[in-house]
């Protein structure tokens, strides 16, 4: 049971992530499956992003969460 609620909090939490930032998709999403980094290197190829912009990007979704 608890995987299924784990799956299902990823889900809401990709949807999320897909509203903030379009350019990522669901697949990438699967791929990173809550890997900070990947999340922040995949910000800095998508949108030209300095390590440092994706890294406070970052920061700020997840105190909005």
């Amino acid at each position: 049971m608890k995987s299924q609620v784990l799956q299902g909090k990823w889900d809401q939490v990709k949807g999320i992530v897909k509203e903030f930032w379009g350019e990522l998709t669901g697949d990438e999403l699967d791929f990173i499956a809550g890997q900070r980094d990947r999340l922040i290197g995949l910000l800095e190829e998508k949108y030209g992003m300095t390590r440092e912009e994706a890294e406070k990007q970052v920061e700020d979704f997840e105190q909005r969460l």
